[in-house]
């Protein structure tokens, strides 16, 4: 799929193609920032096109409900859709394609040990036009979910690469398990700031129907947001919602927003919600949430959780700066670096009770107590520094 004519290339500029999901798969996060990403570089005056899947995953092993969206494809961006994950003939072939288009930089992302023999193939022969040079966005290099072949995998795409973009000290620490010698920079995840602007609390909680009712006004909303994964620990804060509805009445009018598919056996979590008895305290809205409505959910929170077991960084950290709502994380992988404690917002260990703590001193300190810390921190979040790194690394 091609969504606009051939792209513009400034004076100056360079040749650049970026391989990783985007419209019309439905990857959440990452196909959200390849194509801001694009923008950006076309901003900047490069030549930019995307090199999108077919079909990034069988669909036995896809966990949601369709890999594809039915939404407007982005305006003014060149995405082809041409990459089979599993079909080798098509690595050969899109290898082939893109050598011979001879692009200054491929940037290629890289999130799960299962796209290694695809990628790693499909760089390998674009290497042999003796010019490209490979930039890879690592989002994970040791995955959250470990499976058979991850270290095989990862040392087979890894190899062709020439240098490695970032977002977290504990993916370069990862990274540096497998090489020590290529270039590699870390980089702050930039704002994602193409999902409109930010609106008032009462007209985001219209929208969505919640908190509209009479003597409503007061409740107090926490946000989980995105797809439902058990690292993500949806589970830890349902318990710390039990311990936060038990103490009455100081935090009886706090409610928890689901926003986000499951991407696991929902049965778990429906039984652990009525063993504690929080349906009431819960506003359950599980289902993929697309573009447009990304804003409201953000907007109609009070405070955003993540609650997660492990992480890398996480692509919900900078649409909660973008839409200025401070954050409760737990202290695990790149989180913390991300959301200073005390300032942007309040770190917890990854239990219940700990969560719990920190959710009731939020509301104790109050949202206008982390809002100058949280602005300070949002200006170090540029796509602007990200395309610089990348050009420079």
């Amino acid at each position: 799929m091609q969504t606009s004519s051939s792209p513009f290339r400034g004076p100056g500029g360079k040749k650049i193609i970026i391989i990783g999901p985007a419209h019309p798969l439905r990857g959440g996060g990452m196909t959200t920032f390849n194509e801001r990403l694009a923008k950006q570089f076309q901003d900047e005056g490069h030549s930019i096109s995307i090199y999108s899947f077919s079909l990034q995953y069988p669909g036995f092993l896809f966990p949601g409900q369709t890999q594809f969206t039915d939404e407007p494809a982005p305006e003014n961006l060149d995405i082809k859709t041409r990459i089979n994950s599993i079909n080798p003939f098509n690595w050969l072939s899109v290898g082939r394609e893109i050598k011979k288009l001879s692009p200054d930089i491929i940037v290629v992302r890289y999130w799960i040990p299962l796209m290694g023999p695809c990628l790693g193939t499909i760089l390998r022969i674009i290497k042999k036009n003796k010019h490209t040079k490979i930039v890879c966005i690592a989002d994970n290099i040791i995955p959250h979910e470990k499976r058979f072949g991850d270290k095989p995998f990862t040392r087979y795409f890894i190899k062709p690469v020439d240098a490695f973009v970032t977002m977290s000290e504990s993916v370069l620490a990862d990274l540096r398990k497998f090489t020590s010698n290529k270039p590699a920079k870390l980089v702050p995840h930039p704002l994602y700031d193409n999902f409109g602007e930010k609106i008032s609390k009462e007209e985001a909680r219209g929208k969505l129907k919640i908190n509209t009712s009479a003597g409503s006004a007061e409740e107090s909303i926490i946000l989980f947001f995105g797809f439902i994964r058990k690292y993500k620990g949806l589970d830890i804060l349902l318990n710390a919602m039990k311990i936060v509805a038990n103490h009455k009445p100081q935090t009886s009018n706090i409610k928890l927003l689901i926003a986000g598919e499951f991407y696991e056996d929902r049965k778990p979590y429906d039984e652990l919600i009525g063993n504690l008895g929080i349906r009431n305290n819960l506003i359950m809205q599980t289902r993929f949430i697309r573009n447009e409505e990304v804003r409201y959910f953000m907007c109609a929170a009070d405070v955003v959780v993540q609650p997660y077991r492990h992480a890398t960084q996480s692509g919900v950290t900078p649409l909660a700066y973008h839409f200025e709502i401070p954050m409760i994380v737990t202290n695990v992988g790149g989180l913390p670096a991300m959301v200073p404690d005390n300032k942007a917002g309040l770190v917890a260990e990854p239990t219940a009770e700990s969560l719990a703590q920190k959710i009731e001193e939020y509301f104790a300190k109050g949202e206008n107590y982390f809002m100058p810390g949280l602005l300070e921190e949002k200006k170090k979040l540029s796509w602007t520094k990200m395309v610089e790194s990348i050009l420079n690394v």
